[in-house]
């Protein structure tokens, strides 16, 4: 899942750089309002990306992942009601 939304991630950044310099580069020659609404489209995209790039799956754990210390792991498994108290 990590690899998929990195690429997700990566493609969305490029399509914004490539907006704003296709905006600068030729759009602008023809229509400056055009290439300044394509620049509003690629100062958009960033942020969505970061929020795609970060977002997480139902099968990611990072909530309840072991701390590594099995006597607060146990606690927190039996305050969760994952496992029955003794």
């Amino acid at each position: 899942m990590y690899a998929r939304r990195r690429h997700v991630y990566f493609a969305l950044m490029g399509i914004c750089i490539a907006l704003f310099v296709l905006a600068w580069a030729v759009v602008r020659l023809w229509s400056t309002p055009a290439a300044v609404g394509m620049c509003v489209v690629a100062m958009v995209i960033p942020p969505v990306a970061a929020m795609i790039a970060n977002r997480r799956g139902p099968e990611d754990r990072w909530w309840d992942d072991p701390s590594g210390d099995p006597k607060s792991d146990e606690w927190w498994d039996e305050l969760d009601g994952k496992k029955k108290p003794r």
